[in-house]
C-alpha cells in the first residue's frame, strides 16, 4: 500500500522542491530545465575547448550568476545550473559536481578544487519514503576566500565560512567556522588558519 505523502497539500512537486520541502523528482518544468543545464554545460566544455573566452557566455547563461573574473573550468556537472552563484574572482578546478536542487553560494576569491562535490539533495533515512521516492534539498553556502582541496564532499545545509581551508578528500557533514583549517571524514577542525601547523 503506498503512503500519500501529500494529503492536504495541493503545491506541484517542483513547488514543494522550491520551499525546501520534500517531494518526488517527477515534474516536467524540472524535468526541462535539467535538461537545459545538460545542454548548455555539454555546449560550455565543447567551447571551452576552442576558446575559453568565447564559452563565458554559455556559462553565464548556465549559471545564476557568475562574478567578474570568476572561471571554471570544464567538464561542470549540475541539476540546474540556475541555482547556483559563484562569486567575483573565484576559480574552480576540473570536475566540479554541483547538485543545485537547492542553493548553491560560492563566495568572491574562492579555490575550489578538482573533483570537489556540493550536494544538496537528501534522502529520507526511513525505508519507506525513501522507497517512495521522496527527496528533499538543503542549501550550500561557501564563504569568501574559502580553499576547497581537491575531492572534497560538502554535504546539504552545510555552511563554510570566510578565509577557511578544508584539505583534500574531506566529507563536510556539518559547518565549519571562519578562519579555520578542517580536514578528514567527517571532517573537523584541525587549527586555525594563521597558526602555524
Amino acid at each position: 500500500m503506498t503512503t500519500d505523502h501529500f494529503a492536504g497539500d495541493d503545491r506541484s512537486n517542483r513547488e514543494r522542491m522550491l520551499a525546501g520541502d520534500p517531494y518526488i523528482a517527477d515534474d516536467p518544468e524540472s524535468a526541462r530545465l535539467a535538461q537545459r543545464a545538460v545542454r548548455l554545460a555539454d555546449a560550455y566544455h565543447r567551447a571551452a575547448v576552442e576558446d575559453e573566452a568565447a564559452a563565458r557566455p554559455l556559462l553565464d547563461e548556465l549559471l545564476g550568476s557568475l562574478g567578474p573574473d570568476a572561471f571554471v573550468k570544464p567538464p561542470l556537472y549540475v541539476d540546474y545550473g540556475e541555482n547556483i552563484r559563484i562569486g567575483a574572482r573565484t576559480f574552480v578546478n576540473y570536475g566540479l559536481t554541483a547538485l543545485d536542487v537547492a542553493a548553491i553560494t560560492i563566495g568572491d576569491d574562492c579555490q575550489i578544487g578538482p573533483n570537489v562535490q556540493l550536494l544538496t539533495p537528501t534522502h529520507p533515512v526511513e525505508p519507506g519514503p525513501r522507497r517512495d521516492k521522496l527527496e528533499a534539498a538543503r542549501p550550500i553556502t561557501i564563504g569568501d576566500n574559502v580553499w576547497l582541496g581537491g575531492g572534497v564532499i560538502v554535504c546539504p545545509g552545510v555552511s563554510i565560512g570566510d578565509d577557511s581551508v578544508v584539505g583534500a578528500g574531506s566529507v563536510v557533514t556539518r559547518d565549519v567556522p571562519a578562519g579555520v583549517v578542517a580536514v578528514g571524514n567527517p571532517a573537523r577542525v584541525v587549527r586555525d588558519v594563521s597558526a602555524r601547523p
